[in-house]
């Protein structure tokens, strides 16, 4: 067997019971692994009603057929669970060491049932399996939860939850290896609810690799269209993600004041160049990785990873902070917390619109940087201030009777593009299965890079094949489980081939697009089976009837619904966003009958 170690491992921890099974290769064969395999296995596990935070939903870890292989950026791994911030079905995914080190331990996935009678961690090794007693780590931070349970990478990887998942805030990451997260859609509440503080993975077993000879050339080729890309081989490891934060701006698609503007007059001041030139203390990168994309950077302060293009914008821009200190103190700050900065930012941002217009009591205003840290720590706690922000921006919206000033799609806060200046990201967030993300498929590279070519961002008539063609392929990657900016510089046909060469099934191309589509319409029968409809693929009010009031893109809004009727059809979905039978059939879903 190639690629596949062939066994899941099952744990309930209400009753204490572990086993393994055997993975089902035909599902395997169909999902390949991460994101897909976790939406598979879900369907089965999680059914509608499930309440996110009841002991009846479960945490999926799953990792790829070429996670550990040693191919480029093979180091990821996923988790699937239903989501406590948007009731839909959700992945996340993290980069690292763990996904390496749990993919060394024998194991294509993880099942996590029911909830421990008091704080526990899991411990994977070569010799056994053990739920052991955490009640001296709970309540702790995510760093020096890491520490005493022994993190070393290459040899003994941990995964671990925050306050913020401890106490069930529905922003909650899941943390591991000290700084990366597995953050969107809170599955460190989910986490958190099973009274499961951390997994400590150790592992020896390699994965096989059936055409080695194959293999030992697409990596070859892989690294050498890396080293070509001027993104991957010189803008990422120079600058990391935040080189994309004045590209943006100058293209009038940068959300400032939660959303209120599409351009940040101090966006200089919280550029990837003042990052570096200010801050920057050395580069690091993610197991099996040769681009290089983390900053290690240091304040007066703290020390640490990060942040990233999507944190500095969401404690940046979204806020209207200039102060590129208080962002990397933010930024660390969630980390240890276990945050997702993302809507942790983004649900700051909307209080203090909130506060400035008198219906929410509390001090902050847009520009308010003093008030970052010690927001995010009420927010943690649930105390003060932050019990009303824990849980998002759209709960507490809705509370201050303004649900249409958070900035979500079904739930979840959207990240660092404004859809009025692209108006692909606009179709994408509307349309994604978990809520607003841009991973699901970003429309960055044709709208504004030119990767593979350029489009007229404002262009609406015939997005949604570019869109759906990104939203495809992103599922499939996710499923290998690779870092999406792998695919900046590697096309999709090297995917195909590499997986072809360590499983030793014959993946085309259309085949790994195929497969994206199968898991794209799987998750779209699962919200659907939850009661989510057509009136869910929206945007928020403002981007849809507020047009930009100056910059370069000036007077324009989001042109969803012509776009979005589009979509459907050339989906094969009908007019209300039903997947049709033929188009199940197709996929090999004919057997999810109950919505279809």
């Amino acid at each position: 067997m190639g690629g596949w170690m062939g066994k899941v491992l099952e744990i309930n921890l209400s009753s204490g019971e572990t086993k393994t099974s055997p993975l089902d290769m035909e599902m395997a064969r169909l999902f390949i692994g991460g994101r897909g395999l976790g939406a598979r296995l879900l369907w089965d596990e999680v059914g509608p009603g499930v309440d996110p935070l009841s002991p009846e939903n479960v945490l999926i870890f799953t990792n790829g057929a070429l996670t550990g292989t040693g191919y480029q950026t093979s180091n990821r791994f996923s988790v699937s669970t239903k989501s406590p911030l948007t009731g839909t079905v959700l992945d996340a995914n993290s980069g690292g060491y763990w996904g390496m080190q749990f993919k060394r331990t024998g194991y294509d996935a993880l099942i996590v049932r029911g909830k421990a009678v008091r704080p526990v961690y899991i411990e994977i090794k070569p010799d056994g399996v053990q739920i052991l007693d955490a009640s001296h780590l709970w309540g702790k931070r995510v760093r020096e939860t890491t520490s005493l349970l022994g993190q070393n990478n290459n040899k003994r990887n941990v995964l671990c939850i925050g306050p913020a998942g401890e106490n069930l805030s529905c922003m909650a990451a899941i943390m591991n290896d000290g700084q990366r997260s597995a953050a969107r859609g809170g599955p460190g509440a989910v986490m958190g609810s099973k009274n499961l503080k951390a997994i400590v993975v150790e592992g020896n077993e390699r994965p096989e690799i059936i055409d080695q000879e194959m293999f030992k050339f697409m990596l070859y080729e892989a690294r050498k269209l890396l080293k070509a890309s001027p993104l991957t081989s010189q803008a990422l490891p120079e600058f990391g993600t935040s080189v994309m934060l004045h590209i943006v701006n100058t293209i009038g698609a940068l959300p400032t004041r939660n959303h209120r503007q599409s351009q940040f007059e101090h966006a200089e001041d919280i550029s990837g160049e003042a990052l570096t030139e200010k801050f920057l203390v050395k580069n690091d990168h993610c197991w099996a990785c040769p681009i290089g994309c983390t900053r290690i950077t240091k304040t007066d302060k703290v020390e640490g990873e990060g942040p990233e293009f999507e944190t500095t914008w969401a404690f940046g821009a979204q806020c209207g902070i200039n102060d590129l200190a208080a962002i990397i103190e933010a930024n660390a700050l969630c980390n240890d917390l276990g945050f997702d900065t993302i809507s942790a930012g983004s649900t700051i941002a909307c209080a203090m619109e909130l506060s400035e217009l008198g219906l929410l009591d509390s001090d902050l205003r847009f520009g308010r940087a003093d008030l970052l840290a010690p927001t995010l720590e009420a927010m943690a706690q649930r105390q003060d201030i932050g019990a009303e922000l824990a849980d998002g921006s759209l709960r507490l919206a809705s509370r201050c009777g303004r649900p249409e000033l958070s900035m979500n799609v079904k739930g979840m806060e959207l990240p660092a593009y404004d859809p009025r200046g692209m108006q692909g990201q606009g179709l994408l967030y509307a349309t994604s299965n978990r809520g607003g993300c841009h991973m699901r498929g970003n429309m960055l590279g044709l709208e504004v890079l030119g990767l593979p070519k350029l489009i007229d961002r404002f262009q609406v008539q015939g997005k949604s094949v570019f869109v759906i063609l990104h939203q495809n392929a992103s599922a499939a990657i996710d499923s290998l489980v690779l870092c999406k900016f792998t695919n900046m510089g590697v096309g999709d046909e090297y995917f195909a081939r590499t997986l072809s060469a360590v499983t030793g099934i014959k993946y085309a191309t259309g085949d790994l697009i195929r497969t994206g589509e199968r898991i794209y319409n799987l998750e779209r029968l699962y919200n659907l089976r939850e009661g989510f409809t057509r009136a869910d693929d929206t945007l928020p009010k403002r981007l849809l009837e507020e047009p930009v009031v100056d910059g370069p893109s000036k007077g324009w809004v989001s042109q969803l619904e012509p776009m979005l009727k589009e979509y459907y059809r050339t989906r094969g979905w009908d007019e209300s966003g039903v997947p049709k039978p033929a188009k199940l059939k197709g996929l090999s879903l004919a057997d999810m009958t109950e919505v279809a």
